[in-house]
């Protein structure tokens, strides 16, 4: 009976483990892999691009030169503070050399788009996205904040853990299906 619940269990950890290696190998693709290609993903924090980059979204951006972006072209930048936006190009001024951008749902009080403050100048420019995953950003975000950071690790350690021990109880149950048969595996009785 526990030869029967030990393979059971090892089968369907077989099954889980699969799953766990695919799910893992999928976000890993999603969040590192792209980087390969020249790509950059980054999560969508707030609205002001909805509906075109939803909230939670994760957007992969590619970098282009400053003179390959055109009217109407969403593009990442980063402000003076670091923070990276992503929002349309709505004016190229090439002799200042800078974009005057707008976040598409920013929508002032007559109805109108409302541009941003202050011009985006060309070396601020990171990218243009190329790709948007919805909900994919909520992951990402998550797993790469400290909280995020140790659930994985543990997570990570506990899978580990798992598949010793349930090698160990399947060479355990392989010794003692051995034994029972009169085999010579290695825990075999012999009278």
């Amino acid at each position: 009976m526990t030869t029967i619940s030990h393979r059971k269990l090892c089968r369907g950890g077989g099954g889980l483990t699969s799953l766990l290696i695919a799910a893992a190998a999928v976000l890993l693709v999603a969040f590192a892999g792209v980087r390969l290609v020249g790509l950059t993903p980054y999560a969508v924090l707030s609205g002001s691009m909805e509906p075109e980059y939803p909230v939670g979204s994760l957007v992969y951006v590619k970098a282009v030169d400053p003179l390959d972006v055109e009217v109407g072209d969403a593009i990442t930048f980063s402000l003076p503070s670091g923070t990276l936006v992503t929002h349309q190009v709505y004016q190229i001024d090439a002799e200042s050399r800078a974009f005057r951008t707008q976040g598409i749902a920013n929508i002032a009080s007559d109805g109108s788009i409302s541009p941003d403050a202050a011009p985006v100048p060309y070396e601020n420019l990171v990218g243009k996205p190329v790709a948007c995953i919805p909900y994919l950003g909520y992951i990402n975000k998550f797993l790469t904040s400290p909280l995020g950071l140790v659930i994985a690790g543990t997570a990570i350690a506990v899978f580990i853990i798992a598949s010793i021990a349930a090698g160990k109880l399947a060479a355990l149950d392989s010794g003692q299906a051995a034994s029972h048969r009169g085999g010579g595996g290695k825990h075999s009785r012999c009278a």
